[in-house]
């Protein structure tokens, strides 16, 4: 098994593990909204290939917490983790996701969230719903799946949004 960056698997092999993975309907998940328009980080962003095969991806994506204090957090959103169905229980993910966490740290990232199950990421990768209570969503979520990780973490109320880079502006002459 190859662990490589996402850059380097054609994109077309993404978006059919990621359907194999999730189903056509993923892209109506609330994840979806909170990274709109944005661009997967590449630093973060790995697949896992076996010879030939694309068995494994990860994405992590620029987002903020637009607090209502009017303060912007920015923030990285992991996932989707995805693993080829037939290799679902190789250690793919929780490899993929070492590798993501341990990048994002080594950048001096100390802002992670995800949804997902709080009993995996909690236990293997100390994420957890503790600070995000009062954040606010594009979309439904299970409030216990809102789980985060980090010192940057805000635990204040407001709006998860994608992080899109700054318009420059135009000057007068």
């Amino acid at each position: 098994m190859d662990y490589v960056p996402i850059s380097t698997v054609a994109p077309a092999a993404v978006e059919r593990l990621l359907d194999r993975a999730f189903g056509p309907g993923r892209h109506t998940r609330t994840a979806y909204a909170i990274r709109a328009g944005t661009e997967a980080l590449p630093a973060l962003s790995f697949a896992a290939v076996d010879g030939d095969a694309l068995v494994g991806t990860i994405q992590c994506w620029p987002i903020r917490l637009a607090a209502d204090d009017g303060v912007d957090v920015a923030m990285v959103m992991v996932g989707p983790v995805a693993v080829d169905p037939g290799r679902q229980q190789d250690g793919i993910g929780r490899a993929l996701m070492t590798r993501a966490i341990e990048a994002a740290e080594a950048g001096g990232c100390d802002a992670l969230m995800l949804i997902g199950d709080p009993e995996y990421y909690g236990r293997f990768f100390g994420f957890d719903a503790a600070a995000t209570g009062a954040w606010r969503l594009p979309g439904p979520v299970e409030r216990r799946r809102l789980l985060a990780r980090g010192t940057g973490i805000p635990d204040k109320p407001g709006l998860l949004a994608p992080r899109l880079p700054a318009v420059p502006r135009s000057v007068s002459a």
